[in-house]
């Protein structure tokens, strides 16, 4: 949920903490702070995003420094509240991310024993606890401070008195960024310090890493510990907006070369099969999805694929919903999907599963982030680092990690299999033509943006599809937008049509046009405008829907993915009609790392 970022090295702390943050601000930006050891603990810290904290801050000299920026959870908006948080003498300085679930009963006690607190948060109770805790050993009082909380936490602290970072994690990620020469990072991401290093340690529950200008040592409740370092793939420039003017619209022109990257390596030339880099799955005669928001949508999407190709029945859950570990069997399969792989109600679930023995597998976009450790194996979508907090060219990797699942475990005719691959071979220039269309988008995007409410309607595979495409909406341009398949309109949302509430119609060519036209015959008699999402070769459409947007014509089974991605353009531009701050929408976060 927020950003944390730390630095210790030869270099001055305060610009690297100022730009690490800029990139973490799509993990939280209702307010922001630094502290830098120099002298003393100097501290900056305001309501607003780190450009105005930026502008407005002192020059802070020092090679060791703290920073985080906020999304609030305990205590209000205000400078008070906001983060790195001291203690009553000023030699402790704390950011953290997470929630403290015994902080009222652990302030009660140090305001008792004479500390003086400043914020409404449950996150200053750490810096007085490891005050009270110290006596000249810096790690140990944040060990012992860390034993002291319940709740779940990344936390990173730092002592006047000693030149070196401390952090410590429970359900929360954090983060190592090692390097020689431009000295070592302790953060909740990577993006954080991906411009100074791609060495990176993924810290695990009970870690306390221990961070100096030479090195990082990691210890937990049984000693030193070693932690594997991954190298990210990832190129520093990837992070930024390459002259685009909202990462999202950036993330949405990525997708081509998204979807052809996930396929790499991955499609045989033999066929019908593909190359997971997974090891096969036998037996499997149940499978279960876990994921929330747009990862669920792809999850359902998922759902349908799998159980037509695979005859394997298959289900999609809510995750922070599952309830369903003691029913999973040996023969059992769970999938796991997490863009950052840090997803908490996710994780969750994978926990319980995890204890009941069943077959975990993980699709994410982070190597080495919580979810792989819970799961027996990984399938890796290939996105890239995706900054705006509405996911686009994430949905569009997992859709395409599922399909190839449906086509790996295919048990239906061969020619389901092949039709599918080769759709998926064409795939990337068929969203370019979509990409092509943006002006044509723009156009209904204008229309669109006067409504503050919108209906979307779809049938079978294409369901979810809509459901994204209102969340969409919902997120980034604060449309109230809502999907249902087309025929439980009947069923009590009719009473709310009419002319002031459009509606998006989803309809490709395969066997739910027919069902979907009469929809909209039924949608037009109530006074409701039809903006219909339709293939390319259908002429018909044109004489029933107010307005059309074409999408090209594709294996059924693939056009969720095509019509997500109009979707996600249209809800980008109402957004932009609407002047609404597209990539840091209000009250929400990228990262959903706390319950």
């Amino acid at each position: 949920m927020c950003g944390i970022i730390g630095y210790v090295g030869n270099r001055d702390a305060q610009q690297i903490l100022l730009k690490g943050l800029k990139r973490l601000q799509y993990r939280g930006y209702d307010s922001c702070g630094i502290a830098v050891r120099g002298d003393g603990i100097a501290v900056h810290k305001d309501v607003g995003t780190v450009e105005e904290l930026e502008k407005t801050s002192p020059k802070l000299k020092g090679k060791t420094g703290i920073g985080h920026t906020r999304w609030a959870t305990h205590g209000g908006v205000s400078r008070l509240n906001a983060h790195p948080h001291l203690d009553c003498a000023g030699t402790v300085a704390v950011v953290h991310n997470g929630v403290i679930t015994n902080y009222a009963s652990i302030k009660e006690q140090l305001i008792k024993e004479g500390h003086a607190f400043r914020s409404d948060t449950d996150s200053e109770v750490i810096s007085h606890l490891i005050e009270k805790h110290y006596r000249g050993n810096f790690q140990e009082a944040v060990s012992k401070a860390v034993h002291d909380l319940s709740g779940s936490f990344a936390i990173v602290a730092m002592h006047r008195d000693h030149q070196e970072l401390v952090g410590a994690r429970r359900e929360c990620p954090l983060i190592v960024g090692k390097s020689e020469r431009n000295g070592n990072f302790i953060a909740s991401d990577i993006l954080a310090f991906l411009e100074h290093t791609d060495r990176a340690v993924y810290l695990e529950d009970g870690d306390i890493a221990v961070a100096t200008d030479t090195g990082v040592a990691i210890t937990n409740s049984h000693g030193p510990v070693e932690r594997p370092e991954v190298r990210i793939q990832w190129g520093a420039e990837e992070s930024r907006k390459a002259g685009y003017e909202h990462f999202m619209l950036k993330e949405i022109h990525e997708q081509p070369k998204v979807i052809d990257r996930t396929l790499s390596g991955r499609i045989k030339a033999v066929e019908p099969g593909v190359e997971l880099g997974i090891e096969r799955y036998d037996n499997l005669n149940d499978i279960t999805l876990i994921a929330c928001g747009t990862s669920y949508h792809a999850a359902l999407v998922g759902e349908q694929a799998i159980s037509q190709l695979s005859g394997i029945p298959a289900r999609a859950v809510i995750a922070s919903e599952f309830r369903g570990a003691d029913a999973l069997r040996p023969d059992s399969l769970l999938i796991g999907i997490s863009q950052s792989g840090e997803t908490a109600d996710t994780l969750r679930a994978l926990k319980t599963a995890r204890e009941s023995g069943v077959r975990i597998l993980a699709i994410t976009n982070v190597p080495g982030s919580s979810i792989t450790r819970y799961a027996d194996q990984t399938l890796y979508t290939c996105a890239g680092p995706e900054v705006a907090v509405a996911a686009t060219k994430t949905f569009t990797a997992q859709l395409i990690a599922l399909y190839l699942f449906a086509i790996a475990y295919s048990r239906t005719s061969d020619d389901a299999a092949i039709r599918l691959k080769e759709g998926l071979r064409a795939l990337s220039g068929k969203v370019e033509s979509i990409l092509d269309s943006e002006p044509q988008i723009v156009e209904q995007a204008r229309h669109l943006s006067h409504f503050h409410n919108a209906f979307l309607i779809a049938r079978g595979i294409n369901y979810p599809a809509a459901m994204e495409g209102a969340l969409k909406l919902k997120e980034v341009a604060y449309v109230h937008a809502e999907a249902f398949p087309a025929g439980e309109l009947k069923h009590g949302p009719f009473a709310l049509l009419g002319a002031a509430t459009p509606v998006i119609a989803i309809v490709p060519g395969d066997d739910t046009r027919e069902p979907m036209l009469t929809s909209i015959k039924e949608v037009k008699s109530r006074g409701a405008m039809v903006l219909a999402l339709a293939p390319e070769n259908d002429e018909a459409i044109e004489q029933l829907a107010d307005s059309v947007i074409r999408v090209p014509v594709a294996e059924a089974m693939l056009s969720p993915l095509l019509n997500a991605a109009a979707l996600q353009l249209l809800s980008y531009y109402v957004a932009r009609e609407r002047g609404c701050p597209i990539d840091m929408p209000i009250n929400l976060a990228k990262s959903v790392t706390v319950p």
